[in-house]
């Protein structure tokens, strides 16, 4: 049978059939470019391949967890520039995150199809907005809004209306979602009742507030983020003549992470393609966790509907997860409910047997972070990296109790979602180092006695902060030394990958890097919330605070907002490659009465548990689940307040042994004397000043003013630990005495 012109026949598949597939993730950092169009296909599964040679026509790929959904999507553009079916710059490549643009833009690069335009759909937009907006328009783009918040709350200032910070957040968060489902501001309360969504406060007060928004920027000549997108639609709708132009552009798509896809941009992308049908569209839709920005799988479940001939194709090769774990992602989606679980995958892991997955019940919150520290510095002392670690949570406001775990634990940590690595000074200092040395040559007396790129790269980092060995603890030096660790790593991978390399080789390679923001690991365990793990893998993974109320979170009510919290946990469960422990406590604070109970999602799944429909409670013993707090944690009696009586129940009261509301006795200038050795002592050990003692503790010893180690210790945030490395010194300031010299423990630390 001939094929179609342009078709390229299909090669063989001599290197997967011999177990030559190459691993979804964990790739060489530096491949070599392939030599040919067939060679980009090496090391595809057959699945894989299919995705690649699937070159017209609609495509609709269904990946699940890990099974290599990146590397399939870049190797069929590749394969298509490589073979000539493709040119570079007709292809647009969308996503959600600058992170996985960034790596698809490397990954491209790296298969040797460089000019591809990958982008997040707001960068798209905004590039053909920027170029089109003086012809359709006249004059200059508006600029864009810097804190869209500070704006929300003068216009509910406005409407007097107050917020205070948790609402403010959460009405920002109601308008976006408002403006990406196209309801303008006088709509909104109908929509929201149509949808049963929860609105944070009266939709009506909303609404007002939505509107004077709106108005205050146009008054000022700015638009936000989610005009880019309503504005681009506009101007494709409205100018033909410039939607003809981005036609011709652009005449093929791929659209990574389609299940989260929002009316909004849906539309933009029916804009783009008019009536042609070159889409190739990439999602599972059992990993729709983002419907509270108005990201709904209906568009991936329906796109066979909407394209009755299109290809599909099922990737369910997990190389990521061992069995074991699997077994719990396939088990937990096993139990779930409504279309997306209709249309599930079955995932086979193609790794070797691992650890079963391991479950903790504690007996409070600090209990369930110390227990984490001490599993995380076992499993580093085993040899597992820091990097390859995080731990996940369900709300941002649940990392500060493992921060101070891990600190107190000696081990260093980094929060996902800080300053990109490229923009970190210590790392632009860094390109300016090595930029100058390349520039030197022979002449830099620095690499004298250095042989190799790796030799070279550590004699001139050696200048800004690097040594052999990483400083004690966590903060801000080891930030900076985990910074250069990271491009010393690097020099040595490109070396290995391309013998020969110069420092000029390098900087070049930092460069196109530093462009597509593919950034080196980072060493240190990531903590994080489940939501922005989307997209990560790690060796091993803590998912803690599994309780109902926060797992399925309090306010998730009806049907679909319980599965996708479901869908959250699975999420979370498919990040881990190796390690998976599931975590939780009975109650919030130590001495607090034990009524919590673990996630209904672990029903059947856990050990001595049993399966049970809709919301029932907890069933079943807890047989294989270890219970440290239980057996080794001394119960206390209730929290009371010394001033007023009542039982006390925030972490920061129960530090105080008060009220937040009660007259404080505190001494202000013992409090001033305590900070200020706090920042002395954070200074010279290199770690934030928290991770000495927080704000609370030290205004706890201010005003209990102990002059024993007994009553010292008696105050909430001083453990074993740190009466040890600072005890002797909070004595001397509370005596009125000059702090005595602390002496380093056998851990290496100051």
């Amino acid at each position: 049978m001939p094929l179609p012109c342009g078709q390229l026949p299909r090669p063989p598949l001599p290197t997967w059939q011999h177990g030559g597939v190459t691993a979804a993730t964990h790739s060489s950092l530096f491949p070599q470019v392939p030599e040919s169009a067939d060679a980009v296909l090496d090391g595809l599964d057959p699945e894989q391949r299919e995705v690649a040679l699937a070159l017209h026509g609609p495509v609709c790929v269904l990946a699940g967890a890990g099974t290599g959904k990146t590397r399939a999507i870049t190797h069929r553009i590749a394969y298509g520039v490589r073979a000539g079916i493709l040119q570079p710059t007709s292809v647009l490549a969308v996503t959600f995150t600058n992170r996985a643009a960034g790596e698809m833009r490397g990954r491209l690069r790296q298969l040797g199809a460089a000019g591809v335009q990958a982008r997040t759909f707001h960068s798209a937009a905004l590039r053909q907005l920027q170029y089109f907006w003086p012809k359709a328009v006249g004059g200059e783009l508006p600029r864009l809004v810097e804190r869209k918040v500070q704006l929300v709350a003068e216009a509910a200032a406005r409407c007097r209306i107050r917020l205070d910070r948790n609402e403010l957040r959460d009405v920002t968060s109601e308008i976006e979602w408002a403006k990406v489902t196209q309801t303008v501001p006088a709509d909104y309360p109908a929509v929201v009742a149509k949808s049963q969504r929860d609105a944070p406060r009266d939709t009506a007060e909303i609404s007002q507030i939505y509107a004077m928004y709106e108005q205050l920027k146009r008054d000022r000549s700015v638009i936000d983020f989610e005009d880019v997108l309503l504005l681009t639609v506009a101007i494709l709708q409205d100018r033909h003549d410039i939607a003809d132009h981005v036609r011709r552009q652009y005449q093929h798509f791929v659209v990574d992470e389609y299940q989260d896809v929002s009316p909004l941009q849906q539309r933009l992308l029916d804009l783009w393609l008019g009536d042609r049908d070159n889409l190739c569209v990439v999602g599972d839709a059992s990993q729709t966790i983002y419907s509270f920005t108005g990201a709904t799988p209906e568009h991936l479940l329906n796109f066979r509907t909407r394209h009755p001939n299109a290809t599909v194709v099922k990737l369910v090769r997990d190389y990521r997860s061992t069995p074991q774990v699997v077994h719990l992602a396939n088990g937990l989606l096993g139990q779930a409910r409504g279309r997306a679980a209709e249309h599930r995958l079955e995932l086979v892991s193609q790794r070797e047997k691992g650890p079963e997955p391991a479950y903790a019940e504690y007996g409070d919150e600090p209990a369930e972070a110390e227990g984490t520290a001490r599993r995380i510095r076992d499993l580093i002392a085993a040899g597992v990296p820091a990097g390859e670690i995080a731990v996940l949570y369900r709300v941002n406001s649940q990392s500060e109790v493992y921060e101070q775990a891990l600190s107190d634990a000696g081990v260093p940590y980094q929060l996902r979602g800080a300053e990109r690595f490229f923009e970190r000074a210590e790392v632009r200092e860094a390109g300016v180092a090595l930029r100058g040395a390349a520039r030197a040559g022979g002449n830099d007396s620095l690499l004298d006695d250095a042989e190799g790129l790796p030799s070279q790269v550590r004699a001139v980092l050696s200048t800004k902060g690097w040594t052999t060995e990483p400083p004690a603890g966590s903060g801000a030096m080891r930030d900076r030394w985990e910074s250069l660790a990271a491009l010393v790593r690097l020099a040595e991978d490109f070396e290995q990958a391309k013998p020969g390399a110069t420092l000029s080789d390098l900087v070049a390679e930092l460069d196109e890097r530093a462009a597509a923001q593919h950034a080196p690991a980072v060493q240190g365990v990531t903590l994080a919330s489940l939501h922005s793990a989307k997209g990560l893998e790690w060796d091993a993974v803590f998912l803690v605070g599994l309780t109902e109320g926060m797992m399925p979170i309090t306010y998730a009510r009806t049907d679909e907002q319980i599965e996708e919290e479901r869908r959250l946990l699975y999420v979370g469960v498919t990040r881990a490659r190796f390690h998976l422990s599931l975590s939780w406590s009975l109650s919030r604070s130590p001495g607090s009465r034990g009524g919590r109970r673990p996630s209904r999602f672990l029903n059947g799944l856990r050990p001595g548990s049993a399966a049970l429909g809709g919301r029932g409670t907890v069933g079943g013993g807890g047989g294989g689940v270890e219970r440290p707090a239980v057996t080794k944690r001394r119960r206390r009696g209730p929290a009371l307040c010394r001033v007023c009586g009542r039982t006390l129940t925030d972490a920061g009261e129960m530090k105080l042994m008060r009220c937040e509301d009660c007259p404080s006795d505190m001494d202000e200038a013992l409090y001033e004397r305590l900070r200020d050795w706090r920042a002395d002592r954070a200074k010279e050990i290199g770690q934030p000043a928290y991770c000495v003692f927080t704000d609370k503790t030290l205004m706890a010893i201010a005003e209990a003013v102990p002059g024993s180690e007994g009553e010292l210790a008696g105050i909430s945030g001083v453990g074993v630990r740190k009466m040890d490395r600072f005890g002797a010194a909070v004595l001397a300031i509370c005596a009125g005495e000059d702090p005595v010299e602390e002496i380093g423990g056998d851990d290496g630390e100051a």
